[in-house]
């Protein structure tokens, strides 16, 4: 039979030296390699206490942006969902109640808002595909957990604090340089 490739190597089976017999060159070279490790930069960082600078395009957690009147930009119109190619996204539309102007933009808003974050590959596309300017992803780090009940992500983690607003004029500005 024809080897595949043209890597074949002939195996000699030839005495091993005193040397080789006692293995000390070969565990000082380990030795040697191992130490000039030591005096090297690191190349890993520790990450609670030191955190690596991350690109201004980096796409992280999910954010619903609110207006300039607090009001929720989302009229649920479902085009993030749509253009979601792993279907993380899942709303429920409904209709503006008389008193809600101050809470919703438009007369329809989402109801129910999520996001499931172990579906999510984090591709910006519900950013691109949002008419409204309602969902951006930031520069944080989505949180670890261990039960996957956390990782759906309802309207309560998304929608941002209206006393604590989400900068996101990198984004923006990124997303207006590639139109």
């Amino acid at each position: 039979m024809k080897p595949l490739t043209n890597r074949a190597k002939q195996v000699v089976n030839k005495e091993m030296t005193f040397s080789e017999k006692i293995y000390l060159p070969a565990v000082l070279g380990g030795l040697k390699t191992t130490m000039s490790h030591f005096f090297k930069k690191q190349a890993t960082v520790r990450y609670p206490e030191e955190v690596r600078p991350f690109s201004d395009v980096f796409r992280g957690k999910h954010v619903l942006k609110r207006d300039e009147n607090g009001a929720e930009r989302c009229t649920a119109c479902g085009l993030c969902a749509v253009a979601c190619p792993a279907e993380a996204i899942t709303m429920v539309a409904a209709e503006r109640e008389k008193g809600e102007e101050k809470l919703y933009r438009e007369e329809k808003y989402a109801e129910t808002y999520e996001i499931n974050m172990l579906r999510c590959i984090f591709c910006g596309m519900c950013e691109e595909a949002c008419p409204k300017e309602a969902i951006f992803l930031t520069t944080e780090i989505t949180p670890a957990n261990y039960d996957r009940s956390n990782f759906i992500y309802g309207k309560d983690k998304l929608v941002e604090d209206v006393n604590h607003r989400t900068d996101i004029t990198t984004r923006q500005a990124h997303k207006n340089l590639a139109k």
